[in-house]
C-alpha cells in the first residue's frame, strides 16, 4: 500500500499543480483587521453627520375607483410616485407593510404581537430567514460571539411554518424563550409573494421597518454561519470607514449586462421578465460598469448580496426601501437592481452623498462560513 502511494504521489502533484490555477480566488478569505476586543469599541460621535431628512411610510391604500382592488403587500406604487421617491427629502414612500381598507384580507408577512414586541426591544440586530425549507439552520458559532453581543444584540431567524416543522423534525425545536441557540425564532404568517425568494428580501432590505428602534443590523444569508462578532463587524465596516451602508461587490461579475447573460443561462428568473426590467434600466440611464473609468463611484455595480451591514440613518433606510421597490416591482434578483438603484439614487441627489461601502468579496467570505443551500427538488424559472 505504502510503495502504491509513494508511486502515485508525484502524478497527484502534477495534477495539483495542473489545476490549482483553476480555483477561483475568492473561494478563499483573506485577513480582515478587526480590534481585538469589543471592550475597546466607541460608537463615533459623529454619527449624526450623515445627510439629514425624515422618512413616513405608506401604511395604508385606498381602493381605486373603476377598478378591481387587489391589496399588495408593496402597494400600488406609481410610475410618477416611482420617480419621486428617488429624492433624498421628508417624504412618504411605498416600504412594504402596505394594508388595504378595512375588510380587506392581510397583504402578508405577518407575524405574532409578541414577537413584535421583542424585535421593538432591538438596538443592534443580527437576522436571516429560511422560507419553504430551503436551508438548514446554521447556528452563530457561540464562541466566538463576545459576551457582550450575546446581551445586547438580536439574533432573529425568520421562518415559515413548513420550515419550523421541519427544523424541530431535524432537532432544532425552539426553547420556552423562542430560542435555538442564539437564534430568535420568529414565524411568518401568509407569505406576501408566491415566490419564496422574493417573500425573502422582506427582512434582507427591511430591517429597518421591522426593527424600528434598531440603530444598526447585519444581514446574512441562510446558507451562511456567522463566525465574527457582531460589534467588530460594525467597527470595521461602518464606523472605520465612516459608512452608513456596507456590502460586498460580487466575486466575479462587476457589470450588469454580465449579469443579466448568466441569469438567464443558469434559468434564475423568467427571460422574459429580465428583459423588460433590463430595457427599463437602460432607458432610464442605466450604463456598462467601466474599471478603467477613475471616476466610477463603486468598485462593482454587482453585489454579492449575501451580507450587508448597515446604520439605519436616512440614506440607508432610503436605499433599502428603493431597492426593495425595484424587486417588488420586478424580478427577485437583487444583483440585477442595486446599481441601477444606487446610480440614480446618487443621481438624483448630487449634494447630498450616500456613504456606502463596497468591500472585497474575500472579506465577506472571513466573517462566515458558507454552504450548499438544502438539495430541492428542481423546478422551472419562477415566473
Amino acid at each position: 500500500m505504502l510503495f502504491s502511494f509513494c508511486k502515485l504521489f508525484p502524478l497527484f502533484v502534477s495534477l495539483l499543480v495542473l489545476f490549482l490555477p483553476c480555483i477561483h480566488h475568492s473561494d478563499f478569505p483573506c485577513e480582515v483587521g478587526f480590534v481585538e476586543s469589543v471592550d475597546d469599541l466607541v460608537e463615533p460621535n459623529d454619527l449624526m453627520n450623515f445627510t439629514q431628512f425624515s422618512l413616513e411610510y405608506i401604511e395604508k391604500e385606498e381602493i381605486f375607483h373603476n377598478n378591481l382592488f387587489e391589496p399588495r403587500f408593496g402597494g400600488h406604487q406609481t410610475l410618477a410616485e416611482r420617480e419621486k421617491s428617488f429624492y433624498a427629502r421628508n417624504q412618504t414612500l411605498h416600504c412594504g407593510f402596505v394594508k388595504g381598507p378595512p375588510g380587506y384580507p392581510s397583504t402578508g408577512f405577518d407575524l405574532d404581537e409578541k414577537d413584535k414586541a421583542y424585535m421593538y426591544t432591538c438596538k443592534v440586530v443580527v437576522s436571516s430567514c429560511i422560507f419553504g425549507s430551503f436551508d438548514f439552520l446554521r447556528r452563530p458559532t457561540r464562541r466566538l460571539i463576545s459576551d457582550y453581543s450575546k446581551e445586547n444584540v438580536c439574533f432573529v431567524m425568520f421562518v415559515d411554518e413548513q420550515t419550523l416543522s421541519k427544523l424541530s423534525s431535524e432537532g432544532n425545536t425552539p426553547d420556552d424563550s423562542g430560542h435555538v441557540g442564539l437564534w430568535k425564532i420568529v414565524i411568518m404568517r401568509n407569505s406576501p409573494y408566491k415566490d419564496m425568494r422574493k417573500t425573502g428580501k422582506v427582512p434582507k432590505f427591511l430591517s429597518h421597518r421591522l426593527f424600528p428602534f434598531s440603530r444598526y443590523s447585519i444581514w446574512l444569508d441562510s446558507k451562511m454561519r456567522l463566525q465574527t462578532d457582531p460589534m467588530l463587524i460594525i467597527e470595521y465596516f461602518l464606523w472605520r470607514t465612516k459608512s452608513e451602508y456596507a456590502i460586498s461587490n460580487h466575486y466575479d461579475r462587476h457589470c450588469v449586462w454580465e449579469e443579466v447573460l448568466q441569469n438567464k443561462r443558469l434559468n434564475k428568473y423568467n427571460h422574459t421578465a429580465i428583459d423588460e426590467q433590463f430595457t427599463f434600466y437602460q432607458s432610464d440611464g442605466l450604463t456598462k460598469f467601466d474599471p478603467s473609468d477613475l471616476n466610477t463611484p463603486l468598485p462593482s455595480y454587482v453585489p454579492e448580496g449575501s451580507f450587508i451591514v448597515r446604520a439605519h440613518t436616512p440614506m440607508s433606510n432610503l436605499f433599502s426601501c428603493l431597492w426593495f421597490n425595484e424587486v417588488d416591482r420586478f424580478t427577485s434578483r437583487d444583483q440585477l437592481s442595486f446599481g441601477y438603484t444606487y446610480l440614480k439614487l446618487r443621481r438624483m441627489n448630487p449634494d447630498k452623498p450616500f456613504y456606502l461601502n463596497m468591500f472585497k468579496d474575500c472579506e465577506r467570505r472571513a466573517l462566515a462560513k458558507l454552504f450548499r443551500h438544502r438539495a430541492v427538488p428542481s423546478s422551472p424559472p419562477a415566473s
